[in-house]
């Protein structure tokens, strides 16, 4: 149906997306490794590009661009997230980074991961010409992305069971 409707280059690449995200990646790494959310961001990228691609029928840089941001977004959006359900995961036999290393360790990650997310979102301005506006906003989320993953790694970081002074 696609093939009738959207460009060839569309068609091309959609057969191989909804097999690579629920079998490769929801069925079979999901249970075998804690990088699951990084080849689950990958397969769910593939949409983006079938999308421009279908509209455009090509793929030029502000797609891959696009593709980048959502990648390296996915992480330090889900991990803190799977920080709150650790348990279940757990309980499931998911082996969510969480599950498998220390809190600060994965507050380590999602700082190390938010770099990238702002820096391709800010080189998207150039390369997709998006003018004034886009960097109005997208340089003070950027900073509030990158405070909040900092917040959250010194929270991490810091020692659970100091005495008080009462206890002293």
């Amino acid at each position: 149906v696609l093939g009738l409707s959207c460009a060839s280059l569309a068609a091309g690449r959609s057969p191989g997306a909804i097999p690579l995200y629920v079998v490769f990646d929801a069925w079979l790494l999901q249970r075998v490794a804690s990088p699951n959310i990084l080849w689950g961001g990958a397969a769910g990228c593939r949409p983006l590009l079938i999308g421009w691609s279908a509209v455009t029928d090509s793929l030029a840089w502000p797609a891959l661009v696009l593709f980048l941001i959502v990648f390296f977004w996915t992480p330090p959006h889900y991990w803190p997230l799977s920080m709150r359900f650790k348990d279940e995961y757990e309980a499931a036999g998911v082996p969510m980074l969480p599950v498998v290393v220390k809190d600060s360790a994965v507050a380590r990650q999602v700082v190390l991961y938010s770099w990238p997310t702002v820096v391709t979102s800010l080189a998207l301005i150039p390369i997709a010409s998006l003018g004034w506006v886009s960097p109005v906003v997208a340089l003070p989320s950027g900073a509030v992305f990158l405070l909040a993953a900092s917040r959250r790694l010194l929270r991490h970081r810091a020692p659970r069971d100091v005495p008080s002074a009462s206890d002293k």
